[in-house]
């Protein structure tokens, strides 16, 4: 039986007669495995057509785990082995049309970074047989279509970045069900879709839905959906309707953020429950009624923005607040404040009667606040 050494031997000879450096009759490599992804990065080199910081100079001989932007690692697999296992690219600027047949075909590969460059295609099928691929960053690039369907077939991946792309249509309610999945950025593309119903059972922890084109109206299951998050961001998409009371049980948010949607109603005083909150963001909606003290009264709030509603008044510890430039209600309709909307537009938006489900809801506080305090709710009312 012809012994480990020689076949070895034999591979090396077949890979450098294949593809010979420039004065170079022989490469050899540390281990096997990089011999395999020799040929894959260096035909990955060839299609770059940008490359402003020089980095692809450095992708020469057989010393891969020297090549800017690689990095090795023995594989799961087998401890005294040597093999490409991270690759990071963020920021290098790269241009390429495609990364398939690249890095489809790192079998080793476990950490894929490649934010703010200039890649573009789609996603090979191909992706979700990398049996070790548990980061998967495409972030800030030129990519384009449905969202990238393969990545549901990847059972390691725990996470997802493909925010700031071109990526349209919906998201697989699958996505959301992944028990590995920890954290989910798909902010700034074009979905368009109301919020998926299963999201409620998602095991993700860090979830950004911001800058894209999801509307309807922001679920009860909310608490359910998004109680571990410490930020949640629903800005800028086509959300409506009127703000659930179940927002009052997200206690672990510092930041939530709904400006730029379509969201009406009063402020529900459930708000006054998020002890940890620092930064509440409805401004640009189409929110009306009287700003209660109780969220005013919150006591880590640096950052209060409502303008551009229709608000018509606020309590003494919000005026408090407006003082201390923490509360900002610019353009709403509040009776002799300055910046505020014309009559005119007031009185068009105000002229017609408004009405939101569940009304017993919007003035109760389902926490226990020392200087507020409401009758209890009955929570029958709720039910669809």
């Amino acid at each position: 039986m012809m012994n480990s050494t020689i076949k070895f031997l034999i591979f090396f000879f077949s890979v450098t007669t294949a593809q010979p450096l420039k004065g170079q009759n022989q490469l050899i490599f540390a281990d096997q495995r990089l011999a395999i992804v020799y040929p894959i990065i260096q035909k990955f080199k060839n299609i770059i057509s940008a490359d402003p910081l020089g980095i692809t100079k450095t992708w020469v001989g057989p010393n891969i785990c020297n090549y800017t932007g690689f990095y090795c690692e023995s594989p799961p697999d087998n401890n005294s082995a040597i093999a490409l296992a991270s690759i990071d690219f963020n920021g290098f600027q790269l241009s390429a049309l495609t990364l398939d047949g690249f890095l489809d075909q790192l079998p080793d590969i476990a950490i894929f970074h490649a934010n703010s460059n200039n890649f573009g295609g789609t996603l090979s099928p191909k992706i979700a047989n990398l049996p070790y691929l548990y980061e998967l960053d495409i972030s800030n690039n030129q990519f384009f279509g449905p969202f990238p369907s393969p990545i549901l077939g990847m059972n390691s991946l725990n996470i997802l970045d493909i925010r700031f792309n071109s990526f349209t249509g919906s998201v697989p309610p699958q996505l959301f069900t992944k028990d590995q999945l920890d954290a989910l950025f798909i902010n700034n593309n074009n979905f368009m879709q109301m919020l998926p119903d299963n999201i409620a059972i998602s095991h993700v922890t860090y979830l950004t839905l911001a800058n894209n084109r999801f509307f309807g109206p922001i679920p009860h299951s909310i608490s359910k959906i998004l109680s571990s998050l410490s930020e949640i961001l629903l800005l800028n998409n086509l959300l409506s309707g009127c703000l659930p009371y179940e927002i009052g049980f997200l206690n672990e948010a510092i930041v939530f953020d709904a400006g730029n949607n379509r969201l009406t109603g009063p402020l529900p005083f459930s708000l006054g429950c998020l002890e940890n909150v620092e930064m509440l963001n409805f401004a640009r909606n189409q929110m009306y009624g009287i700003v209660p003290d109780v969220i005013c009264a919150l006591g880590n709030l640096a950052n209060l923005s409502l303008s551009d509603n229709y608000f018509t008044g606020f309590g003494p510890i919000c005026l408090r607040l407006i003082e201390n430039g923490v509360l900002d209600l610019r353009n709403n309709c509040i009776p002799g404040f300055p910046f505020q909307r014309s009559i005119a537009e007031c009185v068009a938006f105000l002229a017609y009667p408004r009405y939101c489900p569940h009304m017993a809801t919007y003035t109760y506080i389902p926490c226990s606040l020392s200087n507020f305090k409401t009758p209890p709710l009955d929570l029958p009312e709720l039910a669809p």
